[in-house]
């Protein structure tokens, strides 16, 4: 069931063309993530898609009464506010109890309701805005960049954590992330974006396609190659932090 839809998108800022005849389909369920270089237009087709920037042509259908959560890049706190996290859940429309502490274990953080935001690690930080996204059941979860400035088990951790929400709700998920390992090996499908959409497919068919290898390098397309959706053991860069879970080869 396709939750989502853009068709033959266009956006221009001061004259230069940001996004030339985007087209995609988020169907229900599946993780779909956006790469591409700085300047490429992923956040700006993020925001098209939400509804907060208005395309110069083409259209985004959504179902009926679509529920969509977004985790934004970062989000500037200031750090001499007192606001604890069960607080911030809170802001803007008050939520129940019950609703706060389910969406913060959902995130993975149980337990961080009465410390304040400014004591959170990046990692924690992330993780409840992921849950302040999950308050309203979205059916689509969004995240641009989501895991920016953090280490790579951090951002494993966290893409592992996006997965668990996938299974626990069952919302179909896109991201933009500039991780490609990461992306590659917890994706469903991957759309490679610069201005258009250069190439689209499974992770093994877009890390081989000759627009992906050219905007990333042979090297790293020849080594993303490797990584399979169905994976269930070891790749040697996998650190300790691998499972034997088949979305954490890319650890």
């Amino acid at each position: 069931m396709t939750l989502l839809s853009a068709h033959n998108i266009d956006v221009s800022f001061g004259g230069r063309h940001v996004l030339q005849r985007v087209s995609l389909d988020l169907n229900a369920g599946e993780i779909v993530t956006i790469v591409g270089p700085n300047g490429s237009g992923k956040s700006t087709l993020l925001r098209v898609l939400i509804g907060a920037q208005t395309p110069g042509a083409g259209q985004v259908a959504r179902t009926d009464g679509l529920r969509i959560g977004y985790v934004p890049q970062k989000l500037a706190i200031d750090p001499t506010l007192p606001m604890t996290v069960r607080r911030f859940l809170d802001l803007p429309v008050k939520v129940s109890h019950a609703d706060a502490v389910q969406a913060l274990e959902t995130a993975g953080l149980p337990d961080v309701g009465h410390q304040q935001m400014a004591s959170l690690s990046g990692g924690q930080f992330q993780r409840v805005l992921l849950a302040r996204a999950l308050l309203g059941k979205p059916q689509v979860l969004m995240l641009d960049e989501a895991t920016q400035g953090l280490d790579q088990p951090g951002s494993a951790s966290f893409y592992r954590q996006i997965e668990a929400v996938r299974r626990s709700l069952g919302c179909a998920i896109l991201m933009v992330s500039h991780e490609l390992h990461v992306v590659m090996s917890a994706s469903d499908r991957v759309i490679c974006l610069n201005g258009h959409v250069c190439c689209e497919g499974t992770p093994e068919v877009v890390s081989a396609a000759p627009a992906y290898r050219e905007l990333f390098g042979t090297g790293t397309g020849g080594a993303l190659a490797l990584y399979r959706h169905e994976h269930d053991h070891y790749h040697s860069h996998d650190h300790d932090h691998s499972h034997d879970h088949k979305h954490e080869a890319a650890e």
